[in-house]
C-alpha cells in the first residue's frame, strides 16, 4: 500500500471516481441530514489499532457505508444551515492533484510554480474586489485565519503606542475578531461592539461617539472591522462611510468579508459594497460563495509591506542563499504559517475553468432564491421574516395561526423545537438566529444547485414538520 504499482493507483482512481459519481448524482434522493448518536457511530468502526494494512475496497466500503451516510449533506441543495458552500468536482481534483504534489508553498524555493500560481491567483482575486495594483496577499485556513492576520498587522502598523488599543466593530461582527483581539494579546475586553439599526448595519454615529470618548479615556483606537455580509442576517456595512471615520480617526480599517465579498460579481448587489476596495485588508473566503471546497481563506492587503512587518521573522533555517529578486519571495512573511499546502490550485481551477460570468450568474441565482423566500413569506398568513433580506441570508420565524395567541416567549420556544424537528426530518436543513432577543430560523443560500422550487419545498416541509411537533405536544 506504500508504493502501489500503476495499475493499483488506476483501480483505486476508478473505483474512487465511481462512487464520487454515484454519490453526486442521487444529492437530491439522500436526506440533507441523519440523525444519529455518537456511541452508534463510533460502534460501526473498527477502534482497534491496526497492524496489518488493509486492501483499498475495504478502506472505500466503509467510507461508503459508514462516513457518507452518517455525515451532514452540506452539497444537498436544501442545505441551508450556517453559510455552508457544497464545493465543486473540478476543486475536488483540484485537492486531489494538490496533495500529490504534496508542494509546501513556504518560499519561492520551495515550490516555485505553486508560488507563482498562488501570486497569480491573489492578484486575479485583487481585481475581483477592485484593490489597487500594489496590494496582495496570501490564501489561509479559513476566515478565522484571515481576520486574525488582518488584525495583527493592524496592530503592528499602530506602532508601539502607550495605553490600551482597542477595535471597534458591530454587534453583529463575527466572533472570529474577538477571538483574535484574544490571542494577539489585545484582549477580548478591548474590542468595542456598536450597536446596529434596524436593517443590522452599524450605527456610524454611536462609531464615531465610541471612538471619542475612549481617546478621551486615554485608550489608543487603532482599528474598526466593516462587514461585507454579516453571519447573521448577511447586512453589509455603510464601507465608505466607514472608511471616512477610519481615515478621520486615523485607524486601520478592516473589513470581514468572508461570507458576503464575493457577491461583488452579482450585478444586483454590486454597489452594496462601494468602498470596500478601500479598506486596509480584508478577510474572505473562497470556500464560501466561490462554492469550494474546505479549506481556503484568503487576506488581502492594500499595503503589504505593512503586513510583512508584522510578520517577518529571520532565523538560519529559513535564510535564503544564492537567491535574487522575485525569487526570494517568502509567503511565512505575511501571514502566520510557516507550512501551508497548495490551496491555490484549487482556486485557480475554478476561476479558470468556470470563469467569472459563470460565477456571477450562480451567485445571482442565490440571491434571488432568498428574495423568492421573503417573498413567499411576507404573502403567507403563517410566516414572519425576522430581518429584512440583502444578500442569501434569510431570517423567519413560523407563526401557525392556532399559535398567534401565544407570547413571544412561547413563539420563540416552538420555532426552537421546530428546527429541531425540521433537521431531524433531513428533507431540508436551517440553522438558528438571534434577532432583537427573538429566536429565528436563519438560512443561507450558497449552493448552484438551489432552485426556487427548493425554497418552497423548506416551507412545505416546515409546515409538515410543524403538524407533527403540535400533534404530539397535545396528544
Amino acid at each position: 500500500m506504500l508504493e502501489p504499482s500503476a495499475d493499483e493507483i488506476r483501480d483505486w482512481g476508478n473505483s474512487a471516481i465511481q462512487l464520487i459519481t454515484e454519490y453526486l448524482g442521487g444529492l437530491r434522493d439522500r436526506a440533507v441530514y441523519r440523525h444519529m448518536f455518537s456511541r452508534r457511530i463510533r460502534d460501526r468502526l473498527d477502534t482497534a489499532l491496526p497492524r496489518k494494512g488493509t486492501d483499498f475496497d475495504s478502506l472505500l466500503k466503509v467510507f461508503r457505508e459508514d462516513i457518507i451516510p452518517f455525515s451532514r449533506q452540506n452539497a444537498h441543495p436544501r442545505m441551508f444551515g450556517y453559510v455552508q458552500s457544497p464545493g465543486i468536482p473540478l476543486a475536488a481534483f483540484a485537492d486531489l492533484l494538490a496533495s500529490t504534489l504534496n508542494a509546501n508553498l513556504t518560499v519561492w524555493r520551495s515550490a516555485p510554480a505553486p508560488v507563482e500560481l498562488e501570486r497569480l491567483t491573489i492578484d486575479w482575486v485583487r481585481q475581483i474586489l477592485g484593490f489597487n495594483a500594489e496590494a496582495g496577499g496570501l490564501f489561509v485556513s479559513g476566515g478565522s485565519m484571515a481576520n486574525l492576520a488582518a488584525i495583527a498587522a493592524a496592530r503592528e502598523a499602530k506602532g508601539d503606542s502607550p495605553g490600551r488599543l482597542r477595535i471597534y466593530a458591530s454587534s453583529e461582527t463575527h466572533f472570529s475578531i474577538a477571538k483574535a483581539a484574544a490571542l494577539l494579546g489585545i484582549g477580548r475586553e478591548n474590542v468595542c461592539h456598536v450597536a446596529v439599526d434596524e436593517h443590522f448595519k452599524i450605527r456610524t454615529k454611536e462609531l464615531i461617539a465610541k471612538i471619542t470618548a475612549d481617546l478621551e479615556a486615554g485608550y489608543v483606537p487603532f482599528c474598526v472591522v466593516a462587514n461585507a455580509g454579516t453571519v447573521n442576517t448577511g447586512a453589509v456595512d455603510p464601507l465608505a462611510e466607514v472608511r471616512g471615520i477610519a481615515d478621520r480617526f486615523q485607524l486601520w480599517m478592516h473589513v470581514d468579508g468572508s461570507y458576503g465579498a464575493f457577491a461583488i460579481l452579482a450585478e444586483s448587489t454590486r454597489k452594496l459594497f462601494a468602498g470596500m476596495e478601500h479598506a486596509d485588508s480584508i478577510a474572505l473566503d473562497p470556500h464560501k460563495w466561490l462554492y469550494l471546497p474546505v479549506d481556503v481563506g484568503c487576506v488581502i492587503y492594500r499595503d503589504p509591506e505593512k503586513a510583512r512587518a508584522a510578520f517577518a521573522h529571520e532565523a538560519e533555517y529559513t535564510r535564503i542563499i544564492g537567491e535574487q529578486g522575485d525569487e526570494t519571495f517568502a509567503f511565512w512573511d505575511y501571514g502566520p504559517e510557516l507550512s501551508r499546502r497548495f490551496r491555490a490550485l484549487k482556486v485557480w481551477m475554478l476561476l479558470k475553468g468556470v470563469g467569472l460570468d459563470a460565477l456571477s450568474q450562480a451567485i445571482e441565482s442565490n440571491l434571488a432564491c432568498a428574495r423568492h423566500l421573503e417573498s413567499v413569506v411576507q404573502d403567507s398568513d403563517d410566516f414572519e421574516m425576522a430581518a429584512p433580506v440583502e444578500l442569501s441570508i434569510f431570517c423567519f420565524r413560523h407563526v401557525p395561526v392556532q399559535l398567534r395567541s401565544q407570547s413571544p416567549k412561547a413563539l420563540d420556544a416552538f420555532n426552537e423545537r421546530l428546527l429541531i424537528a425540521l433537521q431531524r426530518d433531513g428533507s431540508s436543513y436551517l440553522s438558528n438566529a438571534t434577532l432583537g432577543g427573538r429566536f429565528a430560523l436563519r438560512g443561507c443560500v450558497l449552493n448552484y444547485r438551489t432552485t426556487l422550487r427548493d425554497m418552497e419545498i423548506l416551507l412545505d416541509d416546515l409546515r409538515r414538520v410543524a403538524r407533527s411537533v403540535m400533534s404530539s405536544e397535545q396528544a
